[in-house]
């Protein structure tokens, strides 16, 4: 597999004072290096400040071998609008001039960057990227192809009080439940095997999970690596692996004996045959908040299904239930199978 080559950028004003003000830190850089590094090799280093701000910071940056563009602060001139036009500029034309850069990391969390992130894309560049979740704006990381969070980065320890304060919340996360997730996977992966014929492998799965939430990451549940995710909802027999030919990238797929989905399937049984009075017919509308009555927990996006009524539908498939269109209600009607 060809090896990655990155440019990177770095909006150093808006990531210093966010660690020093967001989360009581001083700002190191190590820790995005090391993230890059897993990712490719990063040719290109550059970073934008007025740096008679970052005098401490200068040395550490030059250590990483960090180009330091100066955006001197003039009279009259917005010095940070100064630093986001020479940044923009300057990563459009290194699309244009070197096309050998496949991938752009840009560090900032300010959606005045969306634009750029759009127009990199639309030259053909994956663009990562990279900024703090309190000052990040919300606009940013769906128009990257991958966001990281500077304090979910290995290497980045934020200390629970400072100064005698507990330290400022940051952004809500998303929920890291477990359910949620495998439901997320085996979503994607029942998209995956209706769009194309082709097996679905394990880097292809975690790339159209990326395009779904660029912020998605493994250690928001608890996980090192994609492949022990993989693995754990394997144990849980919700899907399988086989290496076959490409070693470490195993194909994924559902079970042969099912998804696991016969619990489920009984349970849509079960609440239709007591719903049920005098032979009649119910109305699907509302079925499905009746089973989560009896299960809270249920939701046909857990087994890959995207919509209910494709889950009724499996349900029918296997002798279940049966339904029917009704014109007067304008909807459908069920009834045990």
């Amino acid at each position: 597999m060809e090896e990655e080559r990155l440019g990177l950028f770095i909006d150093y004003e808006n990531l210093a004072i966010g660690a020093r003000e967001d989360l009581g830190i001083a700002f190191d850089f190590k820790p995005i290096a090391d993230a890059l590094a897993e990712r490719g090799r990063v040719v290109v280093r550059r970073a934008y400040a007025d740096w008679t701000m970052f005098e401490v910071d200068r040395r550490m940056l030059t250590e990483n071998h960090i180009e330091l563009i100066e955006i001197p602060q003039r009279k009259g001139f917005v010095r940070k609008n100064a630093a986001d036009i020479k940044m923009a500029v300057d990563a459009v034309e290194l699309a244009f001039e070197r096309g050998y850069v496949t991938s752009f990391v840009v560090c900032t969390g300010d959606s005045d960057f969306t634009p750029l992130v759009h127009k990199l894309r639309e030259l053909n560049k994956r663009v990562i990227g990279v900024g703090l979740k309190a000052s990040t704006s919300a606009l940013l990381p769906p128009a990257c192809d991958e966001f990281l969070f500077y304090e979910n980065l290995d290497g980045v320890e934020v200390p629970i009080e400072r100064g005698g304060k507990a330290s400022p919340q940051p952004t809500p996360q998303k929920s890291a439940d477990l359910g949620e997730l495998s439901a997320l996977i085996t979503q994607t992966l029942a998209g995956l095997q209706r769009s194309s014929s082709d097996p679905v492998r394990s880097s292809t799965l975690k790339r159209a999970l990326l395009r779904k939430d660029p912020t998605f990451t493994e250690s928001d549940f608890g996980f090192r690596a994609f492949g022990e995710i993989l693995r754990h909802l394997e144990d849980q027999r919700v899907l399988e692996l086989a290496d076959e030919t490409a070693i470490g990238d195993p194909v994924v797929s559902f079970p042969k004996s099912g998804r696991g989905e016969e619990p489920a399937f009984a349970l849509l049984h079960d609440v239709v045959t007591s719903l049920q009075k005098d032979g009649e017919q119910i109305p699907m509308s509302g079925l499905k908040n009746q089973m989560r009555k009896r299960d809270p927990s249920f939701s046909e996006r857990r087994y890959g299904y995207n919509s209910f009524l494709q889950f009724v539908k499996a349900a029918k498939a296997r002798g279940l239930i049966d339904y029917s269109w009704d014109d007067a209600s304008g909807g459908y009607l069920i009834a045990p199978g």
